[in-house]
C-alpha cells in the first residue's frame, strides 16, 4: 500500500502566549490524489492546520508544536515553506494579500523567477497554469480590474505554476458570489480528477463543496481531535450541517444526502405523498414603519467606468433586505455610497429623511453602522472590549451606552475573548468583533458587507438571531451577500443589481429563481413551493 501523502501523528501546536493549545492529538492521513474538506467552527485551527502543510506554521508565528508532520516525505515543522513551496501550493483566503505585481502573467511567473528555472521553462510552466485555470485572455490584464473569483484563479494559477503534488486552499470562495464559487471549484476538480493534483480546502459554506469531497475532516476546537472520514460518515455526527442534510437527517432519510440531486428522489416522495397545497413563507410587512433609508436615481462612476446606474432602493424600520449579485455588480459600492465614503454624480440618499451627501461621514455614522467586507478595517484597539468602548465614546454615549458592551460580546459569543487582542482572532471572530463595535451604538439603520464571511454555522445561527431581534425592535438592516442560505433564513426582500442595476426586488421566494446560482437548495428542492428553508419543509 502506498504511503500516504500527508500524515499528521499526534499533533499538538500552542501559540505563543496563548493559553492552551489550538489543535491537540490530531492524527489523520489523506491519500494521495485526494480532494479533502477541512471544516469546522471558528477558532478550530483550520488554518493553522493549513499552515502546518507548508511549514507558515510554526516558522513565521512561532509556537510550540508537538508530534510528527509528513507532507510528501518532507518535514514541514523543521524543513520551513522555503523548502516545502516546490511540493505545497498555497492559497490564502484573500488572494490580493499574496500578490507581488501587477499584470496577470507577471504575477504567475513571479514564483518560478524567484525559483530560477530557465527562461524557457518558465514560459512554458507560465503557458501551462494560465490555460489550466482559463486565464489566457487575461494574461496582460491588471489585476486590479479582475473580478473577485478571477483573482482566486490568478492566485491558484500561481500556486500550480511550481508542479506542487498538493494545492492547499483557505476559504477560496468566501468572498465569491455562488456562480464564480462554482468556477472556482469545477476548475478545481478538474485538476484533482484529470490531473491527479491533492487538494485540501477549508470552507465554511459546505453546501458548495461537500458533493466533490472524498473526505471531510472536522476540528471540533476546545482540544478535541478531529474527525475525519467520508463526509457521509461525518455529516451524520456533526451539529450544524447545510439545509440538505439537516432535512435528510429530520425526516431520516437514508442514505443520507449530501446534494440536492441526491435529495430529489425523496423530496418526490414526500411531495407525492403530501396532499398539502403548495403553500409559502408569509411575507413579512413592516406595517406603517418609516423608511429609515431611501436611494433614488442613484449614479456612481469611477473615473469613466459606471457602477450604479439609476438605483432605486428602500429599507424601512424593522426590515432586512438582502443585496445580491455577481462579484462587480455595484453591492460594496451602494454600501460606501450610503455610508457617505463615496459621492454619487447624480441622484439621492437619505437616511431617516436627511441627505447624506455632502456630509461628514462621522456625522452619517452616528445613524448608520457599516461593516466593511474587511473587518480589519474597523479594529484598532488593544482589546476587544475596548474596541466597543472606543465607539462609545466617540458618539458620547460611554455612560450611558444602548447595549453594555459585555452583554453585547456575550450575545456575539466573545465574552471570553473580551481581554484579547483583536487582530490576534481568527477572520471570523474578527468579523463578530467589528459587528459589535458597529452596533454598539444601536443606530436605526445597518449596512453589513459580506458578514457571513469566515463564519461557521453556529457563528452564523448567532449573527441570524441576532439581527432577527435588533428587525424586532425597529432596527433597518441593508445586507449585501452572497450568502444564499442566509438570505432565505433572515431576509424580508432581495434587491437583485446586475451591472449596478435593479434587475429584479421582491420576496426571496419570489426574487430567487430555482433555476438561478442564487437559489437556496431548498427552493432547488422544491420549487414552486415556496419553502426557503428546512424548518418549513411540511411532509
Amino acid at each position: 500500500m502506498a504511503a500516504p501523502l500527508i500524515r499528521f501523528d499526534r499533533f499538538t501546536f500552542t501559540y505563543p502566549g496563548a493559553e492552551g493549545p489550538v489543535l491537540t492529538d490530531v492524527s489523520l492521513e489523506v491519500a494521495e490524489g485526494a480532494f479533502v474538506l477541512v471544516t469546522g467552527p471558528s477558532g478550530a485551527g483550520k488554518s493553522t492546520l493549513l499552515r502546518v502543510l507548508n511549514g507558515l506554521v510554526p516558522h513565521f508565528t512561532g509556537g510550540r508544536a508537538e508530534g510528527r508532520v509528513r507532507v510528501a516525505g518532507h518535514d514541514p515543522l523543521d524543513e520551513g515553506p522555503a523548502r516545502l513551496s516546490r511540493v505545497v501550493g498555497f492559497v490564502f483566503q484573500d488572494p490580493e494579500a499574496q500578490f507581488v505585481v501587477d499584470r496577470v502573467e507577471d504575477e504567475v511567473a513571479f514564483a518560478l523567477e524567484n525559483a530560477g528555472l530557465p527562461r524557457g521553462v518558465m514560459q512554458a510552466r507560465v503557458e501551462e497554469a494560465l490555460a489550466l485555470m482559463g486565464l489566457t485572455p487575461l494574461r496582460h490584464r491588471p489585476l486590479e480590474r479582475l473580478s473577485g473569483g478571477e483573482m482566486q484563479r490568478v492566485a491558484v494559477a500561481s500556486a500550480l505554476a511550481l508542479r506542487p503534488r498538493l494545492l492547499v486552499l483557505d476559504e477560496p470562495t468566501s468572498q465569491l458570489d455562488p456562480q464564480s464559487a462554482q468556477e472556482l471549484l469545477s476548475a478545481l476538480v478538474r485538476l484533482n480528477r484529470e490531473m491527479g493534483l491533492t487538494v485540501v480546502l477549508s470552507e465554511h459554506r459546505l453546501e458548495r463543496v461537500v458533493a466533490y469531497a472524498d473526505q471531510l475532516v472536522y476540528l471540533e476546537g476546545a482540544g478535541c481531535p478531529p474527525l475525519s472520514g467520508p463526509p457521509r460518515q461525518v455529516l451524520a455526527q456533526v451539529p450544524l450541517v447545510p439545509p440538505v442534510v439537516a432535512l435528510g437527517r429530520a425526516l431520516g432519510w437514508q442514505p443520507l444526502p449530501l446534494t440536492v440531486e441526491e435529495a430529489r428522489p425523496f423530496a418526490a416522495h414526500l411531495c407525492s405523498s403530501s396532499s398539502e397545497a403548495t403553500t409559502s413563507r408569509p411575507v413579512r410587512k413592516a406595517a406603517g414603519a418609516e423608511a429609515v433609508l431611501r436611494v433614488q436615481d442613484l449614479h456612481v462612476a469611477y473615473g469613466d467606468r459606471p457602477v450604479l446606474q439609476g438605483v432605486d432602493l428602500e429599507v424601512r424600520e424593522g426590515e432586512v433586505v438582502a443585496l445580491m449579485g455577481r462579484n462587480g455588480a455595484g453591492k460594496t459600492t451602494l454600501l460606501r455610497t450610503v455610508v457617505g465614503l463615496v459621492r454619487p454624480r447624480r441622484g439621492e440618499v437619505k437616511v431617516r429623511g436627511r441627505s447624506v451627501i455632502g456630509r461628514p461621514v462621522a456625522q452619517v455614522c452616528r445613524e448608520v453602522g457599516y461593516l466593511p467586507q474587511n473587518p480589519n478595517a474597523l479594529l484598532f484597539a488593544d482589546t476587544v472590549r475596548e474596541e466597543l468602548t472606543v465607539t462609545l465614546r466617540n458618539h458620547g454615549l460611554l455612560e450611558q451606552p444602548p447595549i453594555p458592551p459585555d452583554a453585547l460580546l456575550a450575545r456575539l459569543g466573545l465574552a471570553e475573548m473580551a481581554d484579547a487582542y483583536p487582530r490576534d482572532l481568527s477572520v471570523g471572530q474578527r468579523q463578530r468583533v467589528a459587528l459589535a463595535a458597529i452596533t454598539v451604538t444601536r443606530p436605526p439603520l445597518l449596512l453589513l458587507d459580506e458578514p457571513t464571511r469566515g463564519l461557521d454555522y453556529q457563528a452564523k445561527e448567532t449573527l441570524t438571531r441576532l439581527l432577527q431581534g435588533w428587525r424586532a425592535e425597529g432596527v433597518g438592516v441593508l445586507l449585501a451577500t452572497h450568502d444564499v442560505e442566509l438570505v432565505a433564513r433572515l431576509a424580508d426582500r432581495v434587491v437583485l443589481l446586475e451591472a449596478g442595476k435593479v434587475r429584479a426586488e421582491g420576496p426571496p421566494a419570489r426574487v430567487l429563481d430555482p433555476s438561478s446560482p442564487f437559489a437556496p437548495q431548498i427552493i432547488r428542492l422544491f420549487p414552486g413551493r415556496g419553502w426557503l428553508t428546512p424548518e418549513e419543509v411540511r411532509p
